[in-house]
């Protein structure tokens, strides 16, 4: 697993240089496909009871503040990315947040347990590895992130049911009914599979 976060560090290290902080800094299209996959994660949470989440490789940090901007409150947001630019990036643009912090890490094991665990966009980026590889670098992460998460945790992926023609070699596209099954089977009996929102991809919530 090391060496895939080694690579998947480096790679969007390199987008952060060159996109700041922007929705193309990691890597998504633009803010309206960044938000898209932010409105669907955030469905696993309760609109009006206190609660922590963890977001993991939250890049610059931009789900806090869209969070406060979607009127969530009486919430503590933790932060964590392998990427030390994103998190120094994500100190200078989100100082101001009292309820968000950012740390960096190696491993997702070094988390803290949370209520909720959401991720976005982590399982999209395959660069030249095999598939069989990036798939146990998948699994192993959702195991940690039922590991860390009280309540549940929702993840997104992109879609193998997305046009052949348009699929990329360094794209990962999962098989969602595969994705639902395992984490029915392995997490949880309260699994929703959520791929109604007209984008390339889907997301999954556990709820415990």
């Amino acid at each position: 697993m090391q060496k895939i976060l080694k690579a998947l560090n480096e790679f969007y290290a390199e987008q952060l240089s060159l996109y700041g902080s922007t929705a193309q800094g990691v890597n998504w299209k633009d803010e309206k496909a960044q938000i898209g996959r932010f409105e669907q994660l955030l469905k696993i949470l309760p609109q009006n009871s206190n609660f922590s989440i963890a977001d993991l490789g939250c890049g610059y940090g931009a789900l806090a503040e869209f969070m406060q901007k979607k009127g969530f409150q009486h919430f503590t947001f933790y932060g964590y990315d392998l990427a030390p630019a994103m998190i120094e990036q994500a100190h200078k643009t989100y100082a101001h947040l009292d309820f968000a912090t950012f740390q960096l890490i190696q491993h997702p094991k070094e988390m803290k347990k949370s209520d909720y665990i959401v991720a976005s966009g982590i399982f999209n980026k395959k660069l030249a590895l095999k598939e069989y590889e990036f798939l146990g670098y998948i699994l192993e992460t959702l195991d940690i992130m039922h590991q860390k998460s009280l309540k549940g945790f929702a993840f997104n992926m992109l879609t193998s049911y997305s046009d052949k023609e348009k699929q990329r070699p360094d794209l990962y596209y999962a098989n969602p009914c595969f994705m639902f099954d395992y984490c029915m089977r392995n997490f949880s009996r309260d699994v929703a599979l959520l791929h109604d929102y007209q984008m390339f991809d889907f997301t999954i919530l556990v709820r415990k």
